[in-house]
């Protein structure tokens, strides 16, 4: 039998295991970052419910991180924590900012790690 190497085609046993391997490490980057941004829309979205709240330039400090913690509760957020969030008030200008990370272990010693950092201003100084 002899084959010329027009006639052979396709892919080699390793070759096909490299591409599952492959495909199988960018799906599991996706399960794994994707929950991190989904949280991360979940704090945007509890800022932006704040920044609606009528009248939030008059509430002092213990109701704004209060009423962030009550609705972090609620949506299941646990990366953000008391010393992540900053109130600045001055007058009846109010900046709540929330910068914090989050580290997940993907496999073995490597880990993602994503910063986020949010502001939300209401009033006037």
């Amino acid at each position: 039998m002899n084959l010329s190497p027009k006639r052979q085609q396709g892919l080699t046993l390793i070759s096909i295991i490299f591409i599952l391997g492959l495909i199988g490490f960018f799906v599991l980057l996706t399960l794994k970052i994707v929950p991190i941004y989904l949280d991360h829309g979940k704090v945007k979205s509890a800022l932006e419910a704040l920044k609606a709240t009528p009248e939030l330039a008059t509430k002092s400090e213990f109701e704004i991180r209060d009423s962030l913690t009550k609705r972090f509760s609620i949506n299941y957020v646990y990366d953000v924590k008391q010393e992540d969030i900053k109130v600045i008030k001055h007058g009846n200008y109010v900046k709540v900012d929330i910068e914090y990370e989050t580290v997940v272990k993907l496999v073995g010693n490597l880990s993602a790690l994503a910063e986020f950092h949010d502001t939300v201003e209401a009033g006037q100084e």
